[in-house]
């Protein structure tokens, strides 16, 4: 029994080592994970920190990437010193002239037809007007008539005259013989000028060509009643010539290149019946005024025909070759922004938009002119998007010629 007291004793004085020993371990153990938690959970946080600040930039990089926008650009194109302009022209001959009759009658004959070259004074028609030659005829005698009255009264009054010297006859009677003298040569006087209408008038009814040309038509026959031009009832001219070895071309120029138009300027003209073929021709004249209806100025271009390869009343298109102004160029239409304070255009410059009012020229269909408000080495937007302000940053990704640009 006392043994086991013994025993029981040592056990209970070597037990409180242990137990501290073990306590002071796990008091360690604790003291080293702790750090090592703290810096797991560090790491661990830096490293989601990290990520995502990475995520963040690339995201700010994109945006940033996105947000600039791409563009097309075009650079202005200078116009040609010259523009051809093509209008159409209406081709006349240089004189024509319709021929109507002088007297009344009924057309005896006629020389000529459509398409006869005649010559000056030749002989177109013959009318016959019996009464005109009847009253020449009585004209005629009344003039005989008068003028031996009148070679009485001369012989009257000569003898008077002399007569008179002597006092052979009294003053009166000289003065009657003189007055009758007188009077007799003013009736002969009177009579010669209505021989000489009634001569006209007879001399009317043979019809002749006032110039060189081509009959175009011919409005009569044989037996036709014929009226004179000078008559109040409804006239028809007889022929109608035409002088075709020099044409005369009138154009309609509008109103926004008259300017451009002088007299002496060369032009071409074009005919669907003469393909690949052009004539030359001159500017003459203008008429100096813009028609208000039409808005146009009315230009003359003369054209030799000699040979009478082109005819009259023939539809032309006319080449005219109008200068343009230096510092005009070229854009394609849809690089033109519509704002409410006018026209303008985006030009990009060091990266940036700026937006730049034009003056528009002439439109050309799928380009325009400008003819303020450029410069050659601007590089113009194609296609700007409405949403388009000055100071924009964007990114040019093609330069685009102005003849490719749709």
């Amino acid at each position: 029994m006392a043994a086991q007291i013994k025993v029981e004793r040592s056990i209970a004085e070597v037990s409180p080592s242990s137990n501290d020993a073990r306590v002071k371990r796990a008091t360690r153990v604790r003291w080293l994970v702790l750090p090592i938690a703290l810096i797991l959970t560090s790491a661990l946080l830096a490293l989601g920190i990290w990520s995502r600040v990475k995520a963040g930039r690339t995201l700010g990089v994109e945006t940033s990437q996105v947000a600039v926008t791409s563009v097309s650009v075009v650079s202005p194109q200078q116009t040609a010193p010259a523009q051809e302009i093509i209008l159409p022209g209406n081709v006349q001959p240089f004189i024509s002239s319709p021929i109507y009759a002088r007297t009344n009658g009924n057309l005896k004959s006629w020389y000529v037809d459509i398409g006869a070259h005649v010559k000056q004074g030749q002989l177109l028609a013959l009318i016959d007007a019996p009464e005109v030659d009847q009253q020449l005829a009585q004209s005629i005698s009344n003039l005989n008539t008068a003028k031996a009255n009148l070679a009485l009264a001369e012989i009257t009054k000569n003898r008077y005259e002399g007569l008179i010297k002597t006092n052979a006859v009294a003053q009166q009677d000289v003065d009657n013989a003189v007055g009758s003298y007188n009077a007799n040569q003013a009736i002969v006087e009177a009579d010669q000028a209505n021989v000489g209408e009634l001569q006209a008038l007879q001399s009317f009814e043979k019809i002749y060509a006032p110039f060189d040309g081509v009959v175009t038509a011919r409005n009569t026959d044989i037996g036709d009643l014929i009226n004179s031009g000078s008559s109040g009832g409804v006239k028809t001219d007889m022929f109608h010539i035409a002088q075709p070895g020099t044409l005369r071309v009138y154009v309609n120029v509008p109103e926004e290149y008259s300017q451009g138009v002088k007299v002496g300027m060369g032009a071409n003209l074009a005919l669907a019946e003469f393909p690949g073929r052009t004539f030359q021709g001159k500017l003459v004249r203008t008429a100096d005024a813009i028609n208000v209806t039409t808005r146009t100025l009315l230009i003359e271009v003369d054209v030799q025909n000699p040979t009478g390869t082109l005819l009259t009343g023939s539809y032309a298109e006319v080449h005219l070759q109008i200068p343009t102004q230096a510092s005009t160029y070229l854009l394609p239409v849809n690089t033109l922004i519509f704002r409410s304070e006018g026209l303008h255009v985006g030009i990009v410059k060091d990266g940036k938009v700026e937006l730049s009012a034009v003056t528009p020229g002439h439109d050309l269909g799928d380009q325009i002119e400008i003819v303020s408000g450029l410069r050659s080495n601007d590089q113009v937007i194609v296609n700007p998007p409405d949403s388009i302000i000055a100071g924009q940053q964007v990114q040019i990704v093609q330069a685009t010629l102005p003849g490719d640009t749709k």
